[in-house]
């Protein structure tokens, strides 16, 4: 049970009302944690444009940003976030083998190693930001632009402040990613 209660869609003002329409058009649910951050709208604005600039577009591959965003998440021990990152990736037509093997990415062969950096440093980072290396950005160099390392680290940074609100918070998880979890052999 969340330790602050999501407010009723009919309780927000008009434009966080909109920002939870566009999000339920996007999951195909209404996100908990939306819900309870729409008691600040400011916030709710202000993550709903961190969330766009971070999965919107650019040259990293979609589904490698849910993945980035899921080994992240694992990392911290939001098991809210993993599942919404699991969800997405599921979404982007990732293959479920893939996502249910970020864990064990050293030693799958579902991974290149482009992947394989990537997901690294969001582990690494996930749990501890010191815990990135240079030679792990040497790695990310070896496939990406420094562009391309902004976008990564750009979702690895997003899901940092979302690991916090929700495992503090305790947010209970919707059935939709739940399913997906389920779907995935995950939970």
């Amino acid at each position: 049970m969340s330790r602050v209660a999501p407010l009723d869609i009919d309780a927000l003002d008009p434009q966080s009302r909109a920002r939870l329409d566009e999000a339920e058009a996007l999951m195909g649910f209404r996100p908990n944690d939306a819900l309870v951050m729409a008691r600040r709208p400011a916030l709710l604005r202000a993550m709903g444009a961190l969330v766009a600039a971070a999965y919107g577009e650019g040259r990293v591959d979609a589904g490698l940003k849910r993945l980035v965003g899921e080994a992240a998440s694992k990392a911290a021990g939001c098991f809210y976030c993993s599942a919404h990152a699991a969800k997405g990736a599921q979404t982007q037509g990732v293959d479920p083998a893939r996502i249910e093997a970020v864990w064990r990415f050293e030693e799958s062969p579902l991974f290149d190693e482009a992947e394989r950096a990537a997901i690294r440093v969001a582990m690494k980072a996930g749990m501890s930001p010191n815990e990135t290396t240079d030679e792990d950005f040497n790695a990310l160099r070896a496939h990406f632009d420094d562009d391309q390392i902004i976008e990564i680290v750009s979702v690895i940074a997003m899901f940092g402040f979302l690991n916090r609100w929700n495992s503090t918070l305790k947010t209970a998880l919707e059935p939709a990613p739940g399913k997906a979890l389920d779907d995935l052999g995950l939970r």
